[in-house]
């Protein structure tokens, strides 16, 4: 019998790249749900839900991540990002079916001069990550058995993102001051969908805490710098730093990930963000 996956949060930029994905998968028979079809925090609907359905697997790609307007919504980022996950982590748990959960470099303090492993110590700055961390930790608690995918600066063809931001700017400004000390990986999420399914497809369950992003690190201005590359845009782009551009939440100066567990363990063979973005790029290109 073919395998029943539920993912949450399907028009979101992963759940999109998860759909897309899906036809690559006719073995497996894919549920795709918004927050509107199923509100993944109310427990009974999410539990009749699950005894309608049978499902084998819950890919959780909802979230709240509108960074800066958490520090104002709190409350909604807990909602989702923490309570509702553990609805579903419980109800995956008493239904056999196995838990997937999206997370954020967001949940360290950007502090450190390495990649972050997935046992360093959290220490989240803002609502956002104290949200994601909490939602983490209830996933843990009630369902030990789910897998934890922590990712950082997700790009897609699908919604909105720095990626499209970026070229937007570009056509619309003679200049794009882009800021330039803080450091992290880029994460093209097809390349987080293809890890995900890779997960769920392997013979063995390996539950515990990943990291994900694509290969190299890189600044913001250097990524924007790359993106203008592509579409050999002649709009400078001036390099700033963090204090020159506030924003309502703090973000992490450094947050690459170490994905050596992910790749080891899974046997994932993780592209660079180079090879990525161009990917996207392309994928953009082609539907406008």
């Amino acid at each position: 019998m073919s395998k029943k996956i539920l993912v949450t949060g399907s028009n979101g930029q992963l759940g999109s790249e998860c759909r897309k994905l899906s036809s690559s998968f006719p073995n497996k028979q894919f549920i795709f749900v918004s927050r509107e079809e199923l509100p993944i925090d109310d427990a009974d609907a999410v539990s009749n839900f699950f005894s309608s359905n049978k499902i084998d697997f819950c890919i959780n790609c909802a979230a709240y991540t509108a960074v800066d307007k958490a520090e104002q919504e709190e409350e909604l980022a807990f909602q989702i990002n923490a309570e509702a996950v553990g609805v579903l982590a419980a109800i995956c748990k008493e239904q056999d079916c196995k838990f997937v959960h999206v997370s954020t470099d967001y949940v360290f303090d950007g502090l450190a001069n390495r990649p972050y492993r997935e046992d360093d110590l959290t220490n989240p700055q803002g609502v956002y990550g104290a949200s994601k961390l909490a939602g983490e930790k209830e996933a843990v608690l009630l369902n030990p058995d789910a897998v934890i995918i922590r990712t950082s600066w997700v790009y897609s063809s699908f919604g909105k993102n720095f990626v499209k931001t970026i070229l937007r700017l570009l056509q619309e400004k003679p200049s794009v001051s882009v800021v330039d000390d803080q450091i992290g990986s880029p994460t093209y999420a097809a390349d987080l969908a293809v890890a995900i399914l890779e997960i769920i497809s392997l013979k063995s369950w390996k539950p515990g805490v990943y990291h994900f992003s694509n290969e190299g690190e890189i600044s913001w201005c250097t990524f924007a710098k790359a993106i203008a590359a592509l579409t050999h845009s002649n709009t400078p782009i001036q390099a700033i730093t963090t204090a020159e551009f506030p924003t309502p939440a703090k973000r992490p100066a450094y947050s690459v990930l170490d994905t050596s567990r992910i790749e080891k363990e899974i046997g994932l063979k993780i592209p660079h963000w180079e090879t990525a973005l161009q990917a996207c790029y392309d994928q953009i290109m082609k539907a406008s």
